[in-house]
Order: C-alpha cells, then structure tokens, then sequence
C-alpha cells in the first residue's frame, strides 16, 4: 500500500510537551465498530470494559539510553537501539558521517565505547569499556531518549525520569517508553479490578527504531527494526483460558499487540515467547490474539498508523483522527489516549 494513504495534517500546538496530571486524567476516544465516536476519559475505561476481560501491560523499562559526547574534536550524539551482549549495544548516531569503525567515542562520566560495526541502516555497534554494568554507566552518563517531536521543543529534565517510565516498569531494556500504559495510576488499576478486569503483562525492549520516519512510498518497501520480547507460559496459558471463557484480549499499546501477535498461532493461541519480532501490521492483516487494544494518537504515515488501521479500517481511523484533531485531543507519547474495539 502506498505509504501517502496514511497521512494527515496534525497542528503543531496539539502534540503534547508534559502529560497529563494526574495520569488517568487524559482524554480518551472510543472507536467501537462503525458506532458514533465518544468522547471520553481514561477514568472510563472500567466501565466501556466487561468482567473477565484482560488487559496486557508491557513491564518494560525505559533507560536512560541518549548520551552526548564526542569523536576527537567532533560532537556526536548517540541513542542506544537494542542490546547484542552485555557490552554492546546497536545505536543510532547523530553525525555519524563523522565516525569510522574502530573510533573511540568518549561520553560524560568517564564513560567510553569502540565503535566496532557500521551496519547498513547507518547504525553502529558500540562495545563499551570497563567492567560495570552498561545500565550503571548509563545511570551516570545517560538522558531519558524522549521522541524527537518532544525533544526538539524542549530540553529533557529530571521530571521526565518519572514522567516517560510507566508505573509496570520492571525490565531494564527500553530505549522508548510503552506510552499507553502511562495513562494508568494505582487508583484506576483499583476501579479496574473492582470491575473484574484482569491484567497480565508482557515484555517488549521498544527500540529507537520507533522513532524512524518511513521513508519508502510503498509499505512492501519498509523493513522494521527487530526487538526483543517474552510472554511466559504461565501469562500464555493464563490468556488462553480467559478467552476461552469469552473475556476480551485488551492490549495496552502497540507494543504488548505486536508481542501478542508475534506469539499466536494461526488458531490464536498464544504460545510462550522469547525472540525477536520485526512484526509490521498493515490493512490486510488477520488479528489472532487480540480484541481491542488502548493506544495513543500517532503519527502520520507511521507504521503505528498502518497498525491501527489495520485493526479499525484506515477511512476509520483518519476519520477519528479528523474527529480527535477537532476536539483538540493531544497527541503522541505524552498526549491522550483512545480505547479500539473493532465490530
């Protein structure tokens, strides 16, 4: 499909800087089938939800993965994609023109790296030195790599060590936050399971790739980047009996759906997972595993985009697009949320 079918002009004032305090105060769209949008709250998910319906989280921790440094006299800048060992990471770098293998690349802190590979994306395997964790040296040297349309406004601060972590983060891997899980706070998890809403989580190492641009004109010319992820036999086995007892699959965010179909079987069972998916959703494709899912506003021409178009319909989507930009939704990462449920 031609990549310009998912476009849309988004005004710049609604993409969203900070995000909305307190959390499960963000607006919310309700797409259902071919019914009337509504516009709701995320406090409402209880009730637009059914007992026995699951609700799966992604457990993934953002780190503090961008780091600014040099090469010689050159600045470079430097965000971390996805982890190959416990020293070397795959990285995107800004002036990377500037960078030959084998180029010592030396960040705050006293942190440094070898830039050993340059892979045919542009990217570069980093190996970094010393024996400390490369998670501590991050800690020390390290930002919060928040998305270029954020980034580009404002500068990152200690408040967005908070703010872009969810409150089920619990593995160390992400480069880019799970954005719909940020809408969720101990208060409405409580509503949640008063309702009898079950939840489940997953784990997806979100990698930089996110942010990229697709810069092919068809979708058949776009390769994904590949990230990490797992679902145990115990959450496997767990989702498979709550749907067959006819509660909902709900994912919460793009990432947990790609985990979940990455996982299902051509019957839909969700089997237990531990590899990489480079899944890419397009208008086409038959869902197994999931039957609705919570997400953000995304951008145009994104595969995000394509994703949910693919679940809605893209007229669909590009009308409740139309219908969020109207009633002055937020977008992105920090911005609002709207709840999916196809017919």
């Amino acid at each position: 499909m031609k990549v310009d079918l998912f476009d849309f002009d988004l005004p710049q004032e609604l993409i969203a800087l900070r995000p909305a305090v307190p959390r499960d105060a963000a607006r919310m769209l309700l797409v259902r089938g071919d019914e009337p949008f509504a516009d709701k709250g995320v406090r409402d998910l209880p009730d637009l939800l059914e007992p026995g319906d699951v609700l799966v989280f992604n457990d993934t921790r953002v780190i503090p993965a961008q780091l600014e440094g040099r090469r010689g006299e050159a600045k470079v800048g430097v965000t971390l994609h996805k982890r190959e060992d416990l020293r070397r990471w795959q990285a995107f770098i800004r002036n990377a023109k500037r960078v030959r293998e084998g180029d010592e690349l030396v960040f705050g802190g006293g942190v440094t790296a070898i830039a050993e590979t340059r892979h045919p994306d542009g990217s570069f395997t980093l190996a970094f030195a010393g024996e400390e964790p490369v998670e501590v040296l991050l800690e020390r040297a390290g930002s919060m790599p928040l998305p270029p349309y954020i980034a580009g406004k404002r500068p990152t601060d200690e408040r967005d060590r908070a703010d872009y972590q969810t409150m089920f983060a619990r593995e160390d891997g992400a480069v880019a936050a799970p954005t719909a899980a940020l809408h969720f706070t101990p208060e409405l998890i409580v509503a949640l399971d008063a309702r009898g809403v079950k939840r489940e989580t997953i784990t997806l190492h979100v990698g930089a790739g996110t942010f990229l641009p697709v810069k092919a004109e068809d979708t058949d010319d776009h390769a994904m980047h590949s990230e990490w992820g797992r679902i145990t036999a115990d959450v496997a086995a767990r989702l498979n009996a709550a749907r067959a007892a006819g509660g909902r699959i709900i994912a919460v965010g793009t990432t947990s759906l790609r985990t979940l179909e990455s996982a299902a079987g051509s019957d839909g069972t969700i089997q237990p997972f531990a590899a990489d998916t480079d899944i890419f959703i397009t208008p086409g494709y038959r869902f197994k595993a999931v039957d609705g899912l919570m997400t953000n506003f995304h951008l145009p021409k994104s595969t995000l985009m394509m994703l949910v178009s693919a679940l809605m319909g893209r007229e669909r989507m590009l009308a409740a697009y139309e219908h969020a930009i109207a009633q002055k939704y937020r977008f992105y990462s920090y911005g609002d949320s709207s709840l999916l449920l196809p017919a």
